[in-house]
């Protein structure tokens, strides 16, 4: 990756966000009220957890989503994998009950990533599923098998096309020229016609949002602002979130249209791929980190960084305990099944989420008055006014630092068994924990409040 698409890649994916962050006087789209987003974003609020699937044409060469750009492969090769995509052991029934039993609430699918391929059955386009050994509409059926299972269905639809002959090519595409001369990008711009794009874009978006009933997440990404790159105007974001309210008065949206300067702009924040101590500057906002298993995002059988169960299950509640969600995503094959090391993720994840999940639907960061012991992570319901004290590292005692006359009574989570505590000289609780850690990844100290 050449350092100038990393200052792009950086200035898109969290440049954004810090802005958001800032307090000022900012533009409107429409005239919802604070209180009517929150009752229209209340379910996510609540559930916390989502799944991201990403899968496209990249499963085959299994060698990361950006293969195209990271190989600068023309259209031409790339087409050996659309001729051969065949997910002859798709069964989105096993994906929903899967992410089920995982404790998720809701999925979001990628029904087109950069590369242009198309998931679903579009009018506008050859480059399909439909028109593929797969002959199948694979967003339909994705979006049949969550509903039934009761999990809310999101789509992640890319900004970016790198097959689309009217998207200009610019410092992220394939196709970027050497030395990045703005004479080698009119050369190779000579014909493409953005205008023909953004009509593209906006009648897909249109299919998506019209065909498979009420949708609940829309995945916009992504803009990347400066010289070569694409921002708001190159989409024409406004014109595009007023069409998207429009059709799905419900859906919840992303902020990688590049609309800062507007203060709804966007439904949620997104910092990608960060570690939970770099969530603190969003405490407060609404905002979903998202995440990766391993370090991709499609299928890429030879990579190996993959995170345990332990760092999964931080990542999930260090993200509750900062007020925000997790959306965990997993790269299927190409013959459409979840990886076997996503599956036993998956597994683990669910085990603990039967005990625990108390922790995490409905629950927030904690109440300044309730200092973080040493090695843990808090959550809190205001509702059942619960606290909930995650333990990362596991000894016989824990200190509740000034927690006198503040508990009533202290249990663990996953089987309801007491736990003693006493009060200290210092007004600091003691939590008198057995010698021999439970059974349970990280255990859930829940304290009833006074």
């Amino acid at each position: 990756m050449t350092k100038q698409l990393k200052q792009l890649l950086i200035a898109a994916l969290l440049c954004a966000p810090v802005i958001s962050l800032q307090a000022q006087e900012k533009k409107r789209i429409g005239n919802e009220t604070a209180e009517q987003k929150e009752q229209r974003m209340a379910w996510w609020t609540h559930d916390r957890f989502g799944m991201f699937i990403h899968w496209g044409l990249y499963a085959l060469p299994a060698r990361h989503e950006w293969v195209k750009h990271n190989e600068k492969l023309t259209n031409e090769q790339y087409q050996t994998y659309f001729d051969v995509f065949n997910p002859n052991q798709f069964d989105p029934k096993t994906w929903a009950k899967q992410a089920k039993a995982a404790g998720m609430k809701y999925a979001v699918l990628t029904t087109k990533h950069h590369e242009g391929f198309c998931l679903f059955d579009s009018k506008y386009t050859d480059y399909k599923a439909t028109n593929t050994p797969a002959k199948r509409d694979l967003v339909k059926e994705f979006v049949d098998a969550f509903r039934a299972e009761g999990i809310k269905v999101g789509f992640y639809y890319s900004l970016i096309d790198w097959h689309h002959p009217d998207f200009t090519i610019d410092a992220v595409h394939p196709q970027q020229p050497a030395g990045d001369a703005d004479s080698a990008y009119a050369r190779l711009n000579k014909g493409r016609d953005m205008n023909k794009y953004r009509q593209y874009l906006r009648n897909q978006i249109t299919e998506l949002l019209t065909k498979y009933g009420k949708i609940d997440i829309l995945w916009l990404d992504f803009s990347y602002p400066g010289k070569h790159g694409k921002d708001k105007d190159d989409w024409d974001a406004v014109g595009l979130l007023k069409m998207i309210r429009k059709l799905q008065p419900s859906i919840l949206v992303d902020n990688r249209l590049n609309l800062d300067e507007y203060e709804d702009g966007a439904d949620f924040l997104t910092p990608e791929q960060v570690k939970v101590n770099e969530l603190a500057p969003y405490r407060g906002k609404t905002w979903e980190t998202c995440q990766t298993f391993s370090g991709s995002w499609g299928y890429y059988r030879d990579e190996n960084s993959w995170k345990s169960t332990h760092e999964l299950l931080q990542l999930l509640i260090g993200s509750v305990s900062g007020g925000g969600n997790l959306i965990l995503n997993v790269g299927p094959t190409a013959r459409g099944v979840f990886d076997y090391r996503a599956q036993s993720a998956l597994g683990n994840i669910g085990e603990w989420m039967k005990g625990n999940s108390e922790s995490i639907y409905g629950c927030t960061y904690a109440p300044e008055i309730y200092k973080v012991p040493q090695n843990t992570m808090l959550t809190y319901n205001p509702t059942t006014k619960r606290l909930y004290v995650h333990l990362l590292d596991y000894s016989n005692t824990l200190t509740l630092p000034g927690y006198k006359n503040k508990i009533k009574y202290a249990q663990f989570l996953h089987d309801n068994s007491e736990v003693k505590f006493s009060v200290a000289a210092d007004d600091n609780i003691i939590l008198n924990l057995p010698e021999k850690k439970p059974n349970v990844e990280v255990p859930v100290i829940e304290l009833v409040l006074q």
